[in-house]
C-alpha cells in the first residue's frame, strides 16, 4: 500500500491505538466551511487556491456542517479516558485532504485553533485518496465529495456525503441518528418497495419476521459506537443513538427491533415514522449528525438546522 503523499502527525494530541480506536476521517469540506475557497479552486485553478490558503493561513476556516460532530466525539473521548485513563478503545479523529502540505497548513491551523483532537492530516495528491482509508484502520469517512463517499462505500468503509451548511451547535452528549433501511439494514425491502408497493413490502415483512435483515453501510460503525456505549450506565452515558425510519411501527417495525436485539445493538431511541416528515422530530432531537439515505429527508433535516449526512 502506497503512503499518502505527506502525513503530518499532530504532536499535541495524544495518538490512539488505531488497531482499537474507531477512526473516523473526515475532508477538510466536511469539517470546515470552504465553500468560498472551494469556488475558487474550481473556478481560478490550484495555484490561485494555494496562494490565497498561504495569504491567509493565520485565519481560521469557520466551522463547517461534521463539525459540532467532531467536537461531540472529542467529549466522549474525554469521558470514557475519566472513568478508564488506560483505555484505548476511543475515537481517532484524521482529516483526509486534497490540498498540497503549503495549502494545508491553513487547515492544521484551524484545527489547532478550535482545539480539536485531530491526531493526523494526510495530504493525498492522488485523485482517488480514499485508498489510503484501509491502511489508517477507517471505520467512518464523512466527505463533502460524492465520488469520494461512492469509492469508499465500494472500499467497503462505512461513508456519508455531508452538505454543507448552518449548523446550531447541540449540546453534549452526542447525539448520532440513524436511518434503517439502506443505512443501518440492507435496502431489501426497499426494492420490494418499490417494485410491489407498499402492500408488498408489508407482505414480506410479515412473512420474514423472524430473519435479521442483511446489513447496510452504517452497520459496522453503528457496532463500534454501541460498544463504546456499553461502557457506560444508559443514564451517564456520552453517546445516545437514535433510529428514526419511514417504516410504520405496527406493520413493518417488528423485523427492525428483532434484527437490532440479533446484532446486540442497543439504540437509546427508535421512532417509527409511517412515512410521515423527519424534520419536526429531529428538531427536538437536536443530533451531531444524522445519516439517511433519502435525499428529502436530508432537506428535511437541513431546513431544521440538523447537521446531515447522505448515505447514496
Amino acid at each position: 500500500m502506497a503512503e499518502p503523499e505527506s502525513t503530518v502527525i499532530n504532536t499535541n494530541v495524544k495518538q490512539k491505538d488505531p488497531s482499537k480506536a474507531l477512526v473516523i476521517a473526515v475532508t477538510t469540506r466536511a469539517i470546515f466551511n470552504l465553500e468560498e475557497e472551494h469556488k475558487l479552486y474550481l473556478e481560478k485553478g490550484k495555484e490561485e487556491y494555494t496562494r490565497h490558503q498561504q495569504a491567509n493561513q493565520d485565519k481560521p476556516l469557520p466551522p463547517g456542517t461534521a463539525f459540532a460532530f467532531i467536537q461531540a466525539v472529542q467529549y466522549v473521548n474525554e469521558k470514557i479516558l475519566e472513568s478508564n485513563p488506560a483505555e484505548r478503545d476511543l475515537f481517532d479523529i484524521l482529516v483526509l485532504s486534497n490540498n498540497s502540505p503549503e495549502s494545508g497548513v491553513r487547515i492544521i491551523n484551524s484545527a489547532k485553533h478550535y482545539g480539536l483532537e485531530i491526531s493526523k492530516f494526510c495530504f493525498v495528491s492522488d485523485e482517488d485518496s480514499t485508498q489510503y482509508l484501509k491502511s489508517h484502520g477507517v471505520k467512518l469517512f464523512l466527505s463533502a465529495d460524492r465520488t469520494d463517499v461512492c469509492n469508499a462505500l465500494r472500499r467497503g468503509v462505512s461513508a456519508a456525503l455531508v452538505f454543507q451548511q448552518e449548523v446550531q451547535a447541540p449540546s453534549t452528549p452526542l447525539r448520532v441518528v440513524f436511518d434503517g433501511d439502506a443505512v443501518l439494514f440492507s435496502d431489501e425491502t426497499d426494492q420490494i418497495f418499490q417494485e410491489q408497493g407498499l402492500e408488498g413490502a408489508v407482505q414480506y415483512e410479515r412473512a420474514m419476521e423472524a430473519v435479521p435483515m442483511g446489513e447496510g453501510p452504517l452497520k459496522a460503525f453503528a457496532m463500534h459506537l454501541g460498544k463504546m456505549r456499553k461502557k457506560f450506565s444508559q443514564e451517564k452515558s456520552p453517546i445516545r443513538t437514535y433510529l428514526v425510519t419511514a417504516r410504520s411501527g405496527r406493520d413493518m417495525g417488528i423485523r427492525a427491533i428483532k434484527t437490532l436485539r440479533e446484532w446486540g445493538l442497543a439504540i437509546d431511541e427508535a421512532f417509527f415514522m409511517d412515512g410521515a416528515p423527519k424534520g419536526p422530530i429531529l428538531a427536538q432531537i437536536q443530533p451531531h449528525i444524522f445519516f439517511d439515505d433519502g435525499l428529502h429527508n436530508i432537506q428535511g433535516a437541513q431546513n431544521v438546522g440538523v447537521p446531515s449526512a447522505w448515505v447514496p
